[in-house]
Parts: structure tokens; sequence; C-alpha cells
């Protein structure tokens, strides 16, 4: 039997991103020209991401209720889908540069997009398990792309591994849910027993599944390798798009199963804390700056969790109460990726051939090297430390809020002390910038050139980063939506 019409429209952002996937694997053997499929990488990131507006003016479930089509799915369909486009933009160089094959990794970049989608969109455990899938084994090979790099070998061989370990807690999880409620579809767990043992202990395995790829303490050892040794501009995908949708499966999960609600307090409370440590304290002995973005990316998890924590409390007093909370959640998700995408584009292009170039010795008298770049690098920064005026301002100060109105101020206490040690090292990276002298070898050497369509990445994740420290109401009020989950908080 073919599926529906309205059926297709609701997965139709995947459907387009499989499709240019593998349209680009079957015209690899005839053509040529590298920038072909760049332009193409380009068209099919950008129709699926624009899909998601026919999706979402579908809007309801599809193929029996395995996915949903509402205004959460069209959020992150949304940001995975520019996160592609952007890395797309900012691998192009980066692929001519280190002389490596365009067509497969594009193809990867679109499968893991599609997954993303897929694991965002989910209504259902095993369909999340295929997006989850889909998008892990396409990063993996990403991750191991550099054959010729020992480092990038060892990254993708211990991505592979944790991660194999991690979807092996995952699928068990699945198996005990199924087993003590009769289901893997969300909206039928709502009135299950929440004191059943098989439950809370498949809803743990599923946590520690999850938590592995939103890189939550004690799970992120993977993260620091992984990130110094995948190619820049998969880090850049690493850190913005699977993050981002194993957080939205989260959620959904969150607003559908109360037993989740209820259950995971103590294990948010206590993951977010870990992690908050584990990413600051590990960050402030990095020289390397890839790994240092690394262990910041520990400690951001670790931020989005303390939000969590706070939805437990809030969904318990009123489901109107949780909505700032999620909405917190989401804002932080949309303002970590753009900045975190920067960052790593001009990372990118300044680590040279080979990436040689990544100690933060290399960024020494950049400021005078290349005024431009020291200065949108010291933006993100200051996003990621939270200073007003940047988008992590309100991204972190949403979460905050959220943490003080559930009355949790411990949590919030430790946030604040974290935001702290992080500033130590976001700051660390600008004054060596701006304070220190070049080495006599960089400063002959000829500034490092931005082509076109790095430029054009660097000039949305700066503006945006702006605009949304500057008017994030619009944003907010967006994801204030009482009917974002298609069912209501």
């Amino acid at each position: 039997m073919l599926p529906r019409t309205i059926d297709m429209y609701r997965v139709l952002p995947e459907l387009l991103w499989c499709g240019f996937g593998a349209l680009v694997m079957l015209l690899q053997p005839f053509v040529r020209n590298r920038h072909f499929f760049t332009f193409l990488a380009l068209i099919g990131t950008l129709t699926g991401t624009l899909a998601s507006v026919i999706s979402a003016a579908n809007a309801g479930p599809g193929f029996n209720g395995l996915v949903e089509s509402d205004s959460f799915s069209f959020f992150f369909r949304l940001l995975v889908g520019t996160v592609a486009f952007l890395v797309v933009l900012a691998a192009g160089p980066y692929l001519d540069r280190e002389r490596l094959p365009v067509p497969e990794f594009y193809a990867l970049l679109l499968f893991a997009t599609a997954g993303m989608g897929v694991l965002a969109s989910a209504q259902e455990l095993l369909t999340a398990f295929i997006g989850l899938e889909m998008s892990s084994i396409s990063s993996y090979i990403l991750a191991g792309y550099r054959r010729d790099s020992l480092k990038s070998s060892e990254s993708a061989m211990k991505y592979f591994l944790l991660g194999s370990f991690a979807t092996a807690f995952f699928l068990y999880g699945i198996a005990l849910v199924y087993g003590a409620t009769g289901t893997t579809m969300l909206d039928k767990m709502a009135h299950t027993d929440e004191t059943s043992t098989l439950l809370k202990l498949g809803l743990s395995m599923i946590l520690i599944g999850l938590g592995f790829k939103v890189a939550a303490a004690p799970f992120q050892v993977w993260t620091p390798d992984v990130y110094e040794g995948a190619p820049t501009p998969v880090t850049a995908l690493f850190s913005a798009g699977p993050k981002a949708a194993a957080f939205a499966l989260l959620l959904r999960i969150f607003a559908t199963v109360p037993a989740a609600t209820h259950f995971w307090f103590w294990a948010f409370w206590v993951l977010a804390v870990l992690t908050m440590f584990a990413g600051n304290l590990g960050a402030l002995v990095q020289t390397n700056i890839k790994r240092l973005l690394a262990y910041s990316s520990i400690a951001h998890a670790g931020y989005i969790l303390v939000a969590f924590a706070a939805v437990t409390t809030m969904a318990q007093a009123g489901s109107a109460e949780a909505g700032p909370a999620y909405a917190a959640v989401l804002f932080y998700l949309l303002t970590y990726a753009l900045v975190k995408l920067g960052a790593f584009t001009i990372v990118s292009q300044l680590g040279g051939v080979g990436e040689k170039n990544l100690s933060l010795d290399d960024y020494a008298g950049l400021s005078q090297r290349q005024p431009v770049v020291a200065a949108i690098l010291s933006i993100y920064m200051l996003s990621l430390l939270g200073l007003p005026v940047t988008a992590g301002f309100f991204g972190k100060f949403y979460i905050f809020k959220a943490a003080v109105n559930s009355n949790l101020i411990w949590l919030a206490v430790i946030m604040g002390i974290n935001s702290v040690i992080g500033s130590y090292y976001y700051l660390r990276v600008i004054v060596v910038m701006y304070m220190r002298e070049s080495s006599a070898e960089a400063a002959a050497a000829t500034p490092v050139g931005f082509p076109l369509s790095v430029s054009v990445v660097l000039a949305v994740t700066a503006i945006g980063t702006i605009l949304f420290g500057v008017l994030p109401n619009s944003v907010i009020n967006f994801l204030l939506r009482p009917n974002l989950f298609g069912f209501g908080h």
C-alpha cells in the first residue's frame, strides 16, 4: 500500500535530503567537477530546509503516528538544515585545500542531516532509533574522513566504538520501555504505571544513550578526541547538529511521557552539575583551540541540562509553567549552534594545510595580522561566555531564570560559578589575540585568505549572534507558542 500524500508532505525535508544525497552518489562516477557537487549539496540542503515550511503547513501525525509534523519539528528542521547549509559553504574550500573527495563528503552530510530531521520529528521510539543511526553512521565516517591523518582515524574509531555502546543502551532501553508499557508510541505512554521498575530502568538506559550523543558527563570522554581529530567542518557539524537533534528527542520524550518528567529530575540535576564542571575545568588546561572548544561544548550541554531539571519541577506544577523552560532550551540551542559554527569555521581556515596551526600560540597577535577575523572570533567567545549584546547572554539568562523560577537555587548558583570559570578560558583566547605579539614566522607569513563562501558563513553567524542578542523577542515568542509540540505542553 502506498503512503498517503499528506504523509509524504510531513516527511518532505528528510525525503529531499536523502534524495539529494543519493543523487550526489549516483552522479559521482560521471562528473569530475568538484564545484558542481558543492552546488548540488547547497541546493539539496537549502531545498530540504525550505521544505520544512511545507511540512509545517501540513501539520499533524504522519505514517500512523510514527512522526509528528508540528512547530517543534519545524524549528529543529530549520535549525539542522541551516547548520548543514552553512557547513557545506564552509567545507568547500577546506576540502579543496586538503585534497579530499567531495561527493562522498556531501552525500554523508545530507544523510546525517536527514537522520537529525527524523530524530527531531519522531513520535515513536524505534523511528527515533532509525534517525539516530542514520545520523550516527554518517558521522562515524565523516569523523575519519582525513584518512591519511592518524588522529582522524583514531577519532573515528573512538567515536564508533563508544557510539555503538551508547546505541546498545538506547535500544535496550526501548525494549524495556516496551516491556513495561506495551507500546513504543510516545503519546500512548501517558497513562502507564509510573512506579514500574522496568519502565524506570528503560528510561535510564534511553537517557544514557542520548547522554552520550549530547556529550553529558560522565559520557563525554569521546568529545575532545573526536572534535580534535575530525576535519574541522565536520567538528562544526558535530557541535551543532547531532547535539540539537538528540536534545530534541529528549524534549519530545519529556513533553509526552509523564513518567520521564518525574523520574529523571535528579538524574538531570546530577548530570547538569557533572557536565558543567567536567567541561569548564577540562577547558582551563587546553592549549589546542579545537580541544578547548570541545570542552566548551561539554560545559554548554551542562547549561542546557539545567533547563531540563527546571522543566521537571515546572511540569509537575502545571503544563503552562513548563513553557518558558522548553523555550529556554530551544533558544539556547539556536544561539549555541550559530556561535559554534562560526568559531569552528574560523579555526578551519586558520588551521592551514593539514590543520597544523591549532595551538593557542598560533593565535598570538591575530588582531594585528587579521583584525576583522580576530574581532569576529572575539564576538563568538563573548557570546559563549554570555556577555550582553550577544545571543549567548539571553540563552544563559532564560535558563538561569527557569532554574530560579523552579526554586532550583543551588543549581542556579552552580551554573553562575561555572560561567565565571568559563570566562577565564574564553577571555584567554581574546587576550592571546590582542595582547600577545605574533611569532616572527607568523608575522612574516601572508595573511590567511577567507574565500567568499567562508565569509558568508562568518557574516551570517556573526550577524545572527548580535541580532538575537539585541532582538530575541521574535524567536522567544515563536518558541512560547502553546501548540509548540502539536499537543500543547
